[in-house]
């Protein structure tokens, strides 16, 4: 029997896509992004086993709460990674007509086509759009991320975009235009979300006694995150 490693679960998540959320944070990630702030799920052996009858009995007992416009958010970690799980969880939150949403960095181990057949919409989170930024900032190519991209533009699932937005890293000029320029051709995108970077994940770093690449870089402006989300939102279209 498949089961699903389960980093954590929060019941009532209203962030992490439309209306009120069950949110399941898979376990596992092979990037290793610099401003990440759950070190702790990127481990593939971590978390706790669930098989898809104990997690969906979890998430029915919240679907009252859903209403109209809520549901099931999968996130991680890489919830991609865990493709057979995903899968068959997927097609059990379906069959009960509860909508379903995919968090993820777009780097997963393939099976794009049958996991987005029983997936509403994608958060797909952006770390950088140039090969040389990405790299830097996951210390991977953009290989596998561009192939994710490719699926999901093939089957128009809906989009909204997630971008970290990070001093020195992602908050200039110059990095607003190429990011323009990379998400103007991608038909399906619905929304455009820009998240500041914060450092309230430092602390489990220190206690993984792991370098943190982003010592000495502040917290991102609130203020002029919404100013840049707003004038890409704008030239977009999709104010």
């Amino acid at each position: 029997m498949i089961k699903g490693r389960i980093h954590s679960i929060e019941s009532m998540g209203l962030v992490d896509g439309p209306g009120i959320r069950f949110i399941v944070f898979m376990q596992g990630c092979n990037l290793n992004c610099a401003f990440c702030h759950n070190i702790d799920s990127l481990n593939h052996k971590g978390g706790k086993e669930y098989t898809k009858e104990e997690l969906i009995k979890m998430i029915l007992r919240y679907k009252p709460y859903f209403k109209s416009n809520g549901g099931v958010t999968f996130s991680g970690g890489e919830p991609l990674l865990q493709w057979e799980f995903l899968i068959d969880i997927l097609k059990l939150c379906k069959e009960h007509n509860i909508h379903t949403v995919l968090d993820t960095s777009g780097v997963g181990v393939g099976h794009y086509d049958e996991i987005l057949e029983y997936v509403d919409l994608v958060l797909l989170d952006i770390k950088h759009v140039t090969a040389e930024g990405y790299k830097k900032v996951t210390l991977k190519t953009m290989d596998k991320f561009n192939e994710f991209l490719e699926v999901l533009q093939r089957k128009n699932t809906p989009i909204w975009i997630r971008q970290v937005v990070t001093p020195g890293l992602t908050d200039s000029d110059k990095y607003m235009d190429e990011l323009y320029e990379f998400l103007k051709g991608i038909k399906n995108i619905e929304k455009i979300e820009f998240l500041p970077y914060h450092v309230l994940g430092v602390s489990k770093y220190e206690t993984m006694n792991i370098k943190y690449r982003l010592e000495g870089v502040p917290p991102m402006d609130k203020e002029k995150t919404k100013l840049l989300e707003k004038a890409i939102r704008k030239k977009l279209n999709l104010e």
